[in-house]
């Protein structure tokens, strides 16, 4: 195992997650927000059509592509016949920050603050439908102290995590060789298979407090990674490798 150089993370479930995400909350937040609604439709007739054709636009996801909030927001209002007074990209805001405002995983913000203090660098990469914008409003607020060089959501650049290209992205964008990046994330397929077959060096992070429901029923990583449950471990093994370096 080395010491990295940088640390790219996964966002969900790795530095953040989003108690009590509920859509029909989102979705009745921006009630106020239409103009006009010809067929009178309400917040949870629009939530219960919203989730239906989610479900059927995310089978790209199945083939490693991604949607984007803006064009399935589009779709999903003029398809109802509904006209909003504000533009898609802040009511993709208000929705999201509605159905869940986020929180920080659990000392998320301490490991941040640790590599800043050894200068490793860092960044993210993000498996998600909403706009790097939004995303990176999001982690900025809840997690102020970051220095991430640059946030990717898979949705801005068509590929999802595992596929190769969007985790060559990011190598590109930091000019750095994979052999010198770990990358840090809680999906055992996405996130560490993927990084394996760039050649970063994954480290699996399995919180066990918070419950994950998009990596229930995963199959381990078939591949060698570093296996944590808590960020205090993360710090712990690199404290060990800076002094082993320093001998």
């Amino acid at each position: 195992m080395f010491y990295p150089e940088m640390i790219i993370f996964d966002y969900g479930h790795t530095l953040l997650y989003e108690p009590g995400f509920d859509t029909l909350r989102g979705e009745k937040a921006l009630m106020k927000y239409i103009k006009s609604n010809k067929n009178n439709y309400s917040a949870e007739e629009i939530s219960d059509f919203s989730n239906k054709i989610f479900q059927e636009a995310r089978k790209v996801r199945d083939f490693g592509y991604e949607i984007h909030e803006w064009q399935f927001n589009r779709f999903l209002y003029e398809y109802l016949g509904i006209e909003l007074s504000i533009s898609i990209p802040e009511a993709e805001r208000i929705f999201w920050d509605n159905s869940s405002p986020g929180d920080i995983m659990p000392d998320a913000d301490k490991m941040i603050d640790y590599i800043n203090s050894c200068n490793i660098r860092s960044a993210v990469i993000s498996n998600i439908s909403f706009s790097g914008a939004v995303l990176s409003e999001r982690i900025n607020r809840l997690l102020p102290n970051n220095r991430f060089e640059f946030i990717i959501a898979s949705s801005d650049y068509i590929f999802r995590k595992p596929n190769r290209y969007i985790f060559e992205l990011a190598l590109n964008k930091a000019g750095i060789d994979a052999s010198k990046v770990w990358f840090c994330g809680d999906n055992p397929q996405a996130d560490i298979e993927g990084a394996a077959r760039v050649g970063m060096f994954p480290v699996w992070y399995e919180n066990l407090t918070i419950e994950n429901m998009w990596c229930k029923n995963r199959n381990d990583p078939n591949c060698e990674h570093l296996h944590i449950h808590a960020w205090n471990e993360l710090i712990e093994v690199l404290e060990s490798l800076k002094h082993s370096n320093d001998r």
